[in-house]
């Protein structure tokens, strides 16, 4: 049995004049990647954390990191989940480690979306910024990663009122 945990970094902020890779959390990112890492707080003990290095996908995953208290050792930025059609990030989870059985992975749309409509057995029109989908797979082998089942989805507009 292996579990992924996808999440698309929070919300960015266009106010400054960057490149796309360098562009920050929004004042609501910020507020939305502590509101959803809280809510997973003792549900989830990724045995990896992967997060694209692009500067929203960092920060998203760096409070996730801090909140649910994962060790720093199991998080590693990865240029290849910079990716936004889904093949770089197919090709990532289909190379993890088999001896990796939760693996949290931070990245970019349309790449999520599009891997998590065609590998979970739940539809998702659009996963918005900061929206976590947990996925699970009769597998061994990542190699062997095939649909699974979509046991959880979780997004700020849920949590606000």
């Amino acid at each position: 049995m292996k579990r992924l945990i996808f999440v698309r970094h929070a919300k960015s902020s266009w106010e400054f004049n960057v490149s796309d890779h360098e562009r920050p959390l929004s004042n609501r990112g910020f507020s939305d990647a502590q509101l959803i890492s809280r809510k997973l707080i003792n549900q989830l003990n990724p045995d990896s954390v992967l997060s694209s290095d692009a500067m929203r996908a960092e920060t998203t995953a760096s409070i996730f990191v801090n909140n649910l208290n994962i060790q720093e050792e199991i998080f590693k930025l990865n240029r290849s989940l910079y990716d936004f059609s889904g093949e770089k990030l197919l090709q990532v989870i289909k190379t993890s480690d088999n001896s990796i059985n939760e693996l949290l992975i931070f990245g970019h749309n349309n790449s999520v979306t599009s891997v998590v409509n065609n590998y979970g057995d739940k539809y998702i029109d659009n996963v918005p910024t900061c929206g976590v989908v947990i996925i699970e797979f009769e597998i061994d082998n990542w190699k062997d990663f095939k649909k699974g089942k979509t046991v959880m989805t979780l997004f700020p507009r849920d949590l606000k009122n």
